[in-house]
């Protein structure tokens, strides 16, 4: 297991080598490993997170944009599915996403998760 482990890791530092920026040393190619690892989970649970939340009142096209943001800086097809879903988000004149319609989907999405708190617990 350890052998495999070696080389797993191994194999990520010499990628990261070759796809990353250019480090001079193994422990800043390390930390971009760790970096991009951590990039590309958060960026999954946020995109699942917004899927989760797409059928709620709420923010849950805009989550799954952000997920899909930060994933579209390592993954190609994120990229690709982020510009489909922009094109379905709410914008002003500018091409930008209105602050008054940011500001709706997270008050919604509060007053969801408050009315749902309210019946489990306070019920």
């Amino acid at each position: 297991m350890s052998e495999e482990k070696n080389r797993f890791e191994e194999a990520a530092i010499e990628a990261e080598f070759e796809t990353g920026y250019r480090e001079e040393t193994r422990e800043e190619a390390r930390r971009g490993v760790v970096t991009r690892l951590f990039r590309m989970a958060s960026g999954t649970f946020l995109t699942i997170l917004g899927v989760i939340l797409m059928p709620l009142p709420g923010p849950g096209l805009l989550v799954v944009a952000i997920g899909l943001g930060i994933l579209s800086r390592d993954v190609a097809w994120a990229d690709r599915l982020l510009q489909l879903v922009r094109r379905q988000l709410p914008t002003d004149s500018d091409g930008r996403l209105p602050r008054s319609s940011i500001a709706t989907m997270v008050v919604l999405a509060l007053a969801g998760i408050a009315f749902s708190a309210w019946l489990t617990f306070l019920r």
